[in-house]
């Protein structure tokens, strides 16, 4: 009786990031050249947890050849979470073996890498897999400052669409208020807001561990007022969505009521109208000074995750996929693949988990690095030295018709913990 040919299956879960498909191309090309049959397991974890193997796709190097050129997932993906019980692990990799899948592919963030690590244990040595990391957020905690693949691709598209509002925003004399994705980490708004030159930037990292609805408001507030004193009525501010879930729990039960939570216990932001809330807040504290500022709200996150990829991903994740496949086919597993300064290393994935939680290691932007530094230096907002100008106090406490002491009792506060300026020689 002859033995089951042994198959390579390539999953992807998450959220949609820019490049999966270069992933899924170059991976299958490499595993059918080295002699492998390569399956394609659709929707991430969701049939194969509960048992289901009918959900499948053969890949093929003629049905991958060009699909690096797109955006999306060619297999589909889904958010299911086969680590919220034993029972759905041991489903997971019996569904595989009944697939004669022996090696893994998986593609997504760190609640992916997670599933990886815990199947791969959970499979005692019948399945090898190997985990490539992608999400727009950037918030993989990979060496050297790498990026995950994706956000390139979709800093390049959120900056286009924010030069376009910028435009419009001063033609029209109005505010937009940007909320990008980042459900945790700043990255993204952070990288689109500076490249694109947009008036501020609000990142969880900087508010510290607890972020408070009044002190975002005031923020937002103290920055119109700033610029209306400067003449300008316009402005674009990019908002991390991550600042929803650092928020304190009184604030975020006004933000968020009954909000549900994905298979993960991630607060499904993308059901909290942020934006709105904030425009609405910052008109209120506008109208405590006698002013009026146009808003308008705006999520930019959707149209970004399913672009096509810009060269960079394209390139970026081919060697990726390569990788993958061929560390697999080299009796590797357990590992998260990267590439730094053109160079492959694999990252054990029990080096990627944090002890204190238990779940892969998040990524948070750096306040501390010059590079911040100089994002917060180009923002127009109210700085540490606005307070201490006599001259620039006084024509901001006239623009919000109120005395010098009420403008710094109630601005003041916002530079209490404002990073130093960038020091480039001792």
């Amino acid at each position: 009786m002859t033995q089951s040919i042994k198959r390579l299956g390539i999953l992807v879960s998450g959220g949609p990031a820019p490049g999966i498909n270069s992933v899924i191309g170059a991976a299958t090309i490499r595993g059918i050249l080295s002699g492998c049959e390569v399956v394609g397991i659709r929707d991430g974890f969701k049939w194969i947890m509960e048992g289901n193997i009918d959900h499948t796709t053969p890949l093929t190097i003629d049905t991958v050849s060009r699909i690096h050129f797109r955006g999306g997932s060619f297999i589909g993906i889904a958010r299911a979470n086969p680590t919220k019980s034993e029972h759905y692990l041991e489903n997971a990799v019996i569904s595989l073996l009944r697939l004669n899948i022996d090696k893994l592919i998986t593609i997504g963030g760190d609640d992916t890498a997670y599933s990886a690590h815990r199947l791969q244990e959970h499979s005692k040595g019948r399945i090898r897999v190997v985990h490539v990391p992608k999400t727009i957020d950037n918030d993989l905690d990979l060496p050297k400052n790498m990026c995950t693949f994706g956000y390139q691709t979709a800093r390049h598209i959120g900056v286009e669409m924010v030069k376009n509002l910028m435009v419009d925003a001063k033609t029209t004399s109005r505010w937009y208020f940007c909320v990008a994705m980042g459900r945790k980490a700043g990255h993204l708004a952070l990288g689109i807001g500076k490249a694109a030159g947009a008036t501020l930037t609000l990142i969880p990292e900087e508010f510290g561990t607890h972020v408070t609805l009044k002190r975002v408001v005031d923020t937002l507030v103290g920055a119109i007022i700033k610029r209306l004193a400067d003449g300008r009525p316009d402005g674009v501010a990019i908002l991390a969505e991550g600042l929803v879930e650092g928020m304190s729990p009184e604030d975020l039960a006004t933000i968020a009521g009954h909000a549900e939570r994905d298979a993960h216990d991630n607060l499904r932001i993308a059901e909290i109208d942020f934006g709105e809330i904030l425009k609405a807040q910052v008109v209120l504290g506008l109208k405590k000074y006698g002013l009026k500022s146009m808003i308008v709200a705006k999520n930019i996150g959707y149209e970004l995750r399913c672009a096509d990829p810009i060269p960079f991903d394209m390139e970026y994740t081919r060697d990726l996929g390569y990788c993958a496949a061929k560390y697999l086919d080299e009796g590797g597993s357990g590992i998260m693949v990267t590439m730094q300064q053109d160079v492959f290393e694999a990252l054990p994935l029990t080096s990627m988990m944090d002890p204190k939680t238990g779940k892969t290691k998040v990524r948070m932007v750096d306040i501390n690095s010059d590079r911040y530094k100089i994002a917060r230096r180009y923002m127009i907002r109210l700085r540490r030295d606005d307070f201490e100008d006599p001259h620039a106090l006084a024509n901001f406490a006239a623009t919000a018709q109120v005395s010098l002491e009420q403008f710094k009792h109630d601005f003041e506060h916002l530079v209490e913990v404002e990073p130093p300026p960038v020091t480039l020689m001792a």
